[in-house]
């Protein structure tokens, strides 16, 4: 561009994406493994022919990867659209087919709309849903499960971390009262934001379900999973051919389910380390933000109770929706709470749950980090949140 005879070289803003935990980028050896099965490995894999075979082999080698990172049989991995097919496969499955041994399903206040919304449904159908209180860092009170549970409780669902605030739930000391309260009831967990980023295994945790998405972790929109613990009773939603053990029938996604296993694979190189570096980023951008005058973080304060990539920032007198499309004016991305409601106008009834303070409710937004995270990006994100929360506050009218 040039301003009179001066020539002046226009760089283009860096984008700084911090919003991983609505969706990633699909990677690139993801998108490269997805071209060569649409258009070369293309087969039915309910075909006998060569074609089939080769799709077939895809179906059946995601099935073996993704059970290997779990500690579980190939066989309990059933491949699904993404989260909310998984929980709602999942909890109206599992309520339906278990019907007969009682009549109680209990959850937390605190859960994803695939979950919550999929409660009021049951409820709908004559369910009587109980949904659990947490405490100020958004984990289940557990003593509550202990007075809700009884030998009519046939479900539970407890996510294991917040899609908001990034709490880890107590999903082990959860199961354990369960079980003691409630010998028949199945036990889902939406590991949704967990899976590739804490340490998961199913048997461990003596869970009977377990949902997981692909777009959260580099892979594709549009592709997930949904562990089914063996003899565990579940009723399909979908009906059709009988694919996947009659749980859920219809051609697989088979490019989808490669790019899916190609993402776990990339997830798991390394794990341990990715996920203290996680942490390293996470510490530090937490101690930055909150040196900020009238900004504080929501959630879990140790490792133990907070997950790597998820950072819930409050910012006293800035609105959400202000303060994010103040930064990506700069090129960094963020969340106004959860995106899978940051278009409506009700208040998170996460935030509502934690006892947030009411003039907070509507001043929280969320940060969430990947593997591809850096240092630099997350040192500017914390400059430009320094620089301007002190002046969208000066406009902000009480």
């Amino acid at each position: 561009m040039k301003i009179g005879k001066t020539e002046v070289k226009m760089e283009a803003m860096k984008e700084i994406y911090l919003d991983n935990a609505a969706t990633t980028q699909a990677d690139p050896l993801v998108i490269e493994v997805m071209e060569k099965v649409l258009s070369e490995d293309y087969g039915n894999p309910s075909s006998l022919h060569k074609k089939g075979v080769q799709a077939e082999k895809y179906v059946r080698g995601a099935a073996e990867y993704i059970a290997k990172t779990l500690h579980v049989s190939p066989k309990e991995i059933v491949f699904t659209s993404g989260g909310t097919e998984g929980n709602n496969t999942a909890l109206f499955g599992a309520a339906r087919a278990n019907r007969r041994f009682g009549n109680r399903i209990l959850t937390s206040m605190v859960e994803h709309p695939s979950v919550s919304n999929v409660m009021n449904a049951l409820s709908e159908e004559g369910f009587l849903v109980g949904k659990l209180p947490v405490d100020k860092e958004g984990r289940l009170l557990t003593e509550a499960l202990s007075q809700a549970a009884d030998e009519e409780t046939i479900l539970f669902s407890l996510m294991l971390v917040n899609n908001e605030i990034g709490t880890i739930e107590p999903v082990g000391e959860a199961v354990r009262i369960l079980r003691e309260k409630a010998p028949n009831a199945i036990v889902h967990v939406d590991a949704i934001q967990a899976y590739g980023k804490i340490p998961l295994e199913p048997e461990k945790l003596d869970i009977d379900l377990l949902s997981v998405s692909g777009h959260k972790l580099f892979g594709p929109k549009g592709s997930g999973f949904l562990y089914v613990r063996e003899k565990t009773r579940l009723r399909p939603l979908l009906f059709g051919g009988g694919q996947q053990q009659n749980l859920r029938s219809g051609t697989e996604n088979v490019p989808a389910i490669a790019g899916l296993k190609k993402a776990a694979e990339l997830a798991f190189t390394d794990a341990k380390e990715k996920r203290e570096g996680l942490y390293r980023l996470r510490d530090r951008f937490v101690e930055e933000v909150t040196s900020i005058e009238g900004v504080s973080v929501n959630g879990g304060r140790t490792r133990e109770t907070a997950a790597p990539h998820i950072v819930s920032v409050s910012t006293k007198g800035v609105r959400a929706e202000v303060l994010l499309h103040a930064l990506e004016e700069e090129g960094i991305y963020v969340s106004a709470g959860s995106a899978c409601s940051s278009h409506k106008k009700n208040i998170s009834p996460t935030l509502n749950a934690i006892g947030l303070p009411k003039d907070l409710l509507e001043e929280t937004v969320r940060f969430s980090f990947s593997y591809k995270t850096t240092a630099e990006e997350l040192e500017t994100a914390a400059d430009a949140l320094r620089r301007l929360v002190p002046s969208l506050r000066k406009y902000t009218r009480r």
